[in-house]
């Protein structure tokens, strides 16, 4: 439901998906231990996956950081 709303508000034109049971965070290797202020605890480490029409997974991004990732991933796509 959350993701519809953002999709719509958005106006984008592809599914987004959530994984609150984190079963496709874990497969892809993304629920990890992470540290914070001498503190661990589970959590998503920022990744992005760029997967081609036939499913397969085309790049992989890790450690992302948000400032200016967007547009190497679509400088990247645009290649």
């Amino acid at each position: 439901q959350r993701q519809m709303c953002i999709r719509d508000r958005q106006n984008l034109k592809h599914i987004l998906l959530s994984d609150e049971d984190k079963e496709i965070s874990k497969l892809y290797g993304v629920w990890q231990v992470k540290k914070n202020y001498g503190k661990e605890y589970l959590g998503i480490a920022r990744s992005t996956f760029v997967i081609g029409k036939d499913g397969k997974i085309v790049k992989i991004y890790k450690s992302v950081k948000a400032k200016d990732h967007a547009a190497k991933v679509l400088a990247d796509l645009a290649k």
